[in-house]
């Protein structure tokens, strides 16, 4: 359905470091390294969509952060989603809900969410059953 998201960010350099150990745990890497024009792109490969793309705001203002926004990466288990969240709070995110169930959304919905360093409202979550 998706071909790809972009974030903006203040800081190219920052955002690689973060979202390079951060993606990680959901096997996926920074595909698109044209940081020279300020942008990055993860994907699980090359050829790979959606992608996942940083980068500085095409018209040159500061990146803002939408109200009601929020990019939810999908994990295979609810062990990633907590290893996702650990992973993000230890290169430097804050916490915007620890891991847990979610039965609002639905029974099975373990998500945890936290703020990048941009202060982008991302989310991992697992919709198997445990």
């Amino acid at each position: 359905m998706l071909s790809h998201v972009t974030l903006g960010t203040s800081d190219i350099e920052r955002a690689k470091g973060f979202y390079d150990a951060v993606l990680a745990v959901l096997d996926l890497a920074c595909q698109f390294d044209e940081r020279e024009h300020g942008w990055l792109g993860y994907a699980a490969g090359p050829e790979s969509v959606p992608q996942f793309w940083i980068g500085r705001p095409i018209d040159g203002q500061a990146p803002s952060v939408g109200n009601g926004v929020t990019v939810a990466f999908v994990a295979p288990s609810r062990a990633v989603v907590d290893t996702f969240h650990h992973a993000a709070l230890a290169a430097g995110a804050r916490d915007e809900g620890a891991p847990g169930l979610r039965p609002h959304y639905h029974a099975d919905y373990y998500g945890a969410y936290i703020r990048d360093l941009d202060g982008h409202k991302i989310c991992c979550v697992c919709h198997a059953p445990a």
